[in-house]
C-alpha cells in the first residue's frame, strides 16, 4: 500500500508530466504550423524561445496564465491577416501590424510584453513575406514607436495621433531602405494610410477586445470617472458621507500608487466604486447618520455585523446590475480582504454571558484578500481615511501614529500576504497617507466671533476739524 506522501509525490510527478506533455504539444503543433505556412524553422524556434523567456524569466510581473492566450489570439489574427494577404500577392504594406501592437499595449499597459509580442510578429511576418529582412526592420520599429506613442493613452484622440506619426514614420524608414529612391510613389501612400488605418482599427474593436479580454483600460476608466454615472450619482444624492468619502479613498490611493509605481488611475476609479454596496442601507454606515442617530444602538452586535458585512455582496451585486468591468467589481470584494469587524465583535465580548463562546471567525469578512497592489493599496487607504475621520482634535502627530498602526495592524493580520507590496512599499505609502491626510484633517484657527470682535474694538478718534455729530454720540 502506498504512503500519504507517496501518493501526493505521485500526483506531483504526474502534474508536472501533464504539463511537460502540454508544452511539447504546443511546441510541435507549432513546428507543424510553420511547415505548413512555409516557415523557416529557425523562425519557428525563436518564437518559442520567446514564449519560454515569457514564462520563465518575466516572472516578476506576475503575468496571469490566461495573458498569454490573450497574446497568442491576436498574435493568430495578425498570422491569418498576414498569410492571407501574401498569398493572394497583394502588397505586404497592407498588413495592419500596429493596430495588433498598439492593442496589446493598450489591452495590457505593459511595454515588455508589447515588445515581445512586436518581435514575435515582426520574425513571423518577415518568414512569411520570403524572409524579408527589410520588411522585418520596418515592421519592428514600427512596431516599437506604436507601443511608446501609445503607452498610457488616456485619449482616444492620442491613439489617432500614433496612428498619424506611425504612417509618417513608416514613409521615412521606406525611403532609407530602399537607398534614398522614390520607387513605386503608390507604396509610399500606402504605408502613410497604413499608420492611420491601423489607429481607426483600435479604436473601432477596442472595446470588443475589451470585452473578450475582461479587462479594462485607461480610456474606459476615464468614462466611469464621469461623476454623471448612475452609481455615482446615486451615491451622491443618497450617501452623500461615503460618496465624500470614496472621492478622499481614490485622491490617497492614485498617490500611494504613484509612489509605488502601480495603476494609479486604475486605484482612483476602483476607490470610487469600492463603496457602492452601502446605497441599500446608507443610514447604517456612519458617515451618512449626520444627526438622526446611531441605528445600530437598538440592534444586537451579531446584526450589526452582518448589515455592514453584507455591503460588499450588495456592491458585487449592484456593479453587476450596471455592467460594471470585473476588474472594478475586484475592488469591491477585495476591499476588506476577511478582516475583522473589531468595532461589533468587541461589543459582543462585553455582552456576552459566561457560558456563551464569541467566535473571532464569525465577525470577519469572506474575503478573499487583495491580491494586487492596487487592490491593497485601496484597502489600506479606505481603512486610514476611515480612522482619522474619526478623530477628536486630529494633529500631525495623531495622523501619523494612526496610519503607521493601521498599516502595521493589517501587516500583521495578514490581509498583504497575497499582494506584491514590499515592507518599503508599505513605508512610501505610508508617507503618502500621512501627507495627505495631514492636509485635508489639519486643526483650523478659531475665528473670533464678529459680535465679539466689534464690541471689543475701541471707538475710533474723532478726526479734527469734522462737524460734531449728535447721533453718533448720543447715549
Amino acid at each position: 500500500m502506498y504512503s500519504a506522501e507517496h501518493l501526493s509525490s505521485l500526483l506531483k510527478i504526474s502534474g508536472n508530466a501533464r504539463r511537460f506533455m502540454t508544452y511539447a504539444f504546443g511546441i510541435l503543433a507549432a513546428l507543424f504550423l510553420s511547415y505548413a505556412a512555409g516557415l523557416d524553422l529557425s523562425i519557428t524556434t525563436a518564437l518559442v524561445l520567446l514564449v519560454v523567456y515569457f514564462k520563465c524569466v518575466y516572472r516578476s510581473a506576475r503575468v496571469q496564465p490566461y495573458i498569454l492566450l490573450h497574446l497568442s489570439f491576436l498574435f493568430i489574427i495578425l498570422f491569418g491577416a498576414s498569410h492571407l494577404i501574401i498569398s493572394r500577392s497583394w502588397s505586404v504594406f497592407f498588413i495592419p501590424f500596429s493596430a495588433v501592437v498598439m492593442l496589446v499595449t493598450i489591452l495590457f499597459n505593459d511595454l515588455v510584453i508589447a515588445f515581445l509580442l512586436t518581435v514575435a510578429c515582426s520574425l513571423t511576418v518577415a518568414g512569411l513575406a520570403g524572409n524579408n529582412f527589410s520588411l522585418g526592420i520596418l515592421l519592428f520599429a514600427s512596431g516599437i514607436l506604436s507601443a511608446l506613442l501609445v503607452y498610457g493613452a488616456r485619449r482616444r484622440i492620442t491613439i489617432l495621433r500614433a496612428g498619424f506619426i506611425i504612417g509618417v514614420t513608416q514613409v521615412l524608414l521606406l525611403f532609407f531602405i530602399r537607398g534614398y529612391r522614390v520607387m513605386d510613389p503608390e507604396s509610399y501612400l500606402v504605408v502613410l494610410c497604413n499608420g492611420i488605418i491601423c489607429a481607426i482599427i483600435v479604436l473601432g474593436v477596442l472595446p470588443i477586445f475589451e470585452f473578450l479580454f475582461k479587462t479594462i483600460t485607461n480610456i474606459s476608466l476615464l468614462e466611469l470617472a464621469d461623476f454623471n454615472h448612475p452609481v455615482l450619482n446615486r451615491m451622491m444624492l443618497e450617501a452623500p458621507g461615503t460618496y465624500h468619502h470614496s472621492l478622499i479613498v481614490g485622491n490617497l490611493s492614485e498617490a500611494a500608487c504613484q509612489a509605488v509605481r502601480a495603476n494609479a488611475l486604475l486605484a482612483r476609479i476602483g476607490a470610487y466604486y469600492h463603496d457602492i454596496g452601502k446605497l441599500q442601507k446608507p443610514e447604517y454606515f456612519s458617515e451618512n447618520q449626520g444627526l438622526t442617530g446611531n441605528k445600530h444602538d437598538a440592534l444586537s452586535p451579531s446584526i450589526s455585523k452582518l448589515v455592514i458585512m453584507n455591503h460588499v455582496k450588495d456592491g458585487i451585486e449592484l456593479a453587476r446590475k450596471y455592467r460594471l468591468n470585473g476588474r472594478l467589481i475586484d475592488f469591491i470584494q477585495l476591499h476588506h480582504g476577511n478582516s475583522l469587524v473589531y468595532y461589533f465583535y468587541r461589543r459582543a465580548l462585553e455582552n456576552v454571558d459566561e457560558d456563551q463562546e464569541i467566535k473571532e471567525d464569525v465577525f470577519r469578512y469572506p474575503g478573499p484578500k487583495p491580491n494586487t497592489k492596487e487592490t491593497a493599496i485601496v484597502m489600506l487607504a479606505d481603512s486610514v481615511e476611515a480612522a482619522t475621520r474619526a478623530l477628536k482634535e486630529p494633529t500631525v502627530a495623531k495622523i501619523e501614529e494612526l496610519v503607521h498602526k493601521i498599516v502595521n495592524n493589517k501587516f500583521i493580520d495578514g490581509q498583504l500576504d497575497e499582494c506584491d507590496l514590499t515592507l518599503k512599499d508599505l513605508e512610501r505609502i505610508s508617507s503618502v497617507f500621512i501627507r495627505i491626510l495631514s492636509g485635508i484633517y489639519h486643526s483650523r484657527v478659531n475665528y473670533p466671533d464678529e459680535k465679539n470682535e466689534s464690541n471689543n474694538k475701541k471707538p475710533p478718534k474723532e478726526a479734527p476739524n469734522q462737524p460734531h455729530d449728535d447721533k453718533k454720540n448720543s447715549p
